[in-house]
């Protein structure tokens, strides 16, 4: 005879809704830090931040001051390499020299001499001293080489080569008071041998004046009577003082320099 299953005792209704109206009450579930525990956090994050910034300045500034720094450097080495140097005494022999031929002195002819005065391309000029030492010049020099020129040469563009370090060497080519042959061959020697330096004829030396030597804003004179050594010499002893110097104002650029 099978054995019946014992059923539960039902609840009364309402007893689930009883029972748990009747448990204790539990208090809010935390839904996170409380707030001063917030603030510290949202701080610490805000210090951080502030100081990843102060790092990222800090680098620029350094990145900065390091490119300034090598860009200093190579403008300082590219100023030194196209500096000229200063003009060099006139060795003691050519003073010597040019007393003993009758030659002036070296003197400066413009009481101020700027350079960088540019005419237009090809246009005359018509200048106060013979030959011209400074002022107006073509935007082209003559080119070296050659050095040597048999026939006057342009002299807006011989100035030019004057403003960049040139030594110009003009002699009376004919007539009375020209320089004789002999020690114009002498010249042709040195100028075909030195750096930017230039011999050429000048039609309008002054009366008296066989050779003229001249750099910018420089200028000797000689008479016909110069012997040849004495040319030599004082011709060399000029170009020393001043070829490539300085003394004029953009003296690194010429031929060699």
């Amino acid at each position: 005879m099978a054995t019946k299953k014992k059923r539960k005792p039902r609840r009364p209704p309402g007893s689930d809704v009883a029972a748990q109206a009747g448990a204790t009450p539990r208090g809010p579930r935390a839904s996170g830090a409380s707030p001063e525990r917030r603030e510290r956090k949202e701080e610490a994050r805000r210090a951080r931040e502030a100081e990843r910034k102060r790092a990222r300045r800090a680098s620029l500034l350094r990145r900065g001051a390091y490119f300034a720094g090598v860009t200093a450097v190579a403008i300082g080495i590219l100023f030194f390499l196209q500096r000229a140097g200063s003009p060099r005494p006139i060795p003691e022999a050519a003073i010597q020299a040019a007393e003993a031929a009758g030659c002036s002195t070296i003197d400066s002819p413009a009481a101020s001499a700027p350079g960088d005065q540019h005419l237009e391309a090809g246009a005359s000029y018509e200048y106060d001293q013979h030959p011209a030492t400074s002022g107006f010049h073509d935007p082209a020099p003559m080119p070296i080489p050659p050095h040597v020129y048999d026939a006057p040469i342009p002299e807006t563009k011989a100035v030019h080569n004057l403003e960049h370090g040139a030594v110009i060497l003009y002699y009376r080519q004919s007539g009375d008071g020209a320089l004789p042959a002999a020690k114009v061959i002498r010249l042709t020697t040195i100028a075909n041998t030195t750096d930017n330096v230039i011999l050429a004829p000048y039609e309008g030396l002054p009366d008296g004046t066989a050779l003229a030597l001249t750099a910018w804003n420089q200028l000797q004179t000689c008479p016909s009577t110069v012997s040849g050594p004495q040319a030599t010499t004082i011709t060399r002893g000029f170009i020393e003082g001043f070829v490539c110097t300085s003394n004029a104002p953009e003296g690194k650029l010429g031929q060699g320099c």
